[in-house]
């Protein structure tokens, strides 16, 4: 078997097998090579390092940590639930089940109930107000 190497014809007769002829276009933009962000960071000076996000992007105020508590405490301790309030619920049952300490709670124990949403009512309202505080800081609105 022999081969040969046949140069292919394209149209208007250029040649298709060499690399040394390109198209230019000004639909088609110059090949641009895949940038490395490591190999970026060692080339501007910093050692290699790089980094996504600012360095403080919690940017945490610790007033924010305050009033979300407050915020959370004062509308949970309204009396609302059969004439007592959530956090007053939440801590009869952590008083409850302290009173049989070596034994965890039950599963069917009402405390779980309480911790879930006593926790989750105070996350949301430190997560809304750390969205507010950050947002009326920086401008956002």
């Amino acid at each position: 078997m022999t081969t040969s190497l046949a140069t292919v014809a394209g149209l208007g007769g250029a040649s298709l097998g060499s690399t040394a002829s390109r198209l230019t276009s000004g639909f088609v933009r110059s090949p641009v090579s895949a940038r490395n962000p490591l190999r970026q960071g060692v080339a501007m000076g910093n050692g290699g390092r790089v980094t996504c996000f600012q360095r403080n992007w919690l940017r945490a105020d610790y007033s924010v940590i305050g009033f979300g508590l407050i915020g959370w405490l004062a509308p949970s301790s309204i009396p609302a639930i059969g004439g007592k309030s959530l956090t007053g619920l939440f801590f009869e049952s952590i008083g409850a089940e302290l009173a049989h300490f070596p034994t965890p709670p039950a599963v069917t124990s009402q405390f779980w109930l309480w911790l879930v949403t006593w926790h989750l009512g105070l996350f949301l309202c430190l997560t809304f107000g750390q969205i507010g505080f950050k947002g009326r800081t920086e401008d956002y609105f």
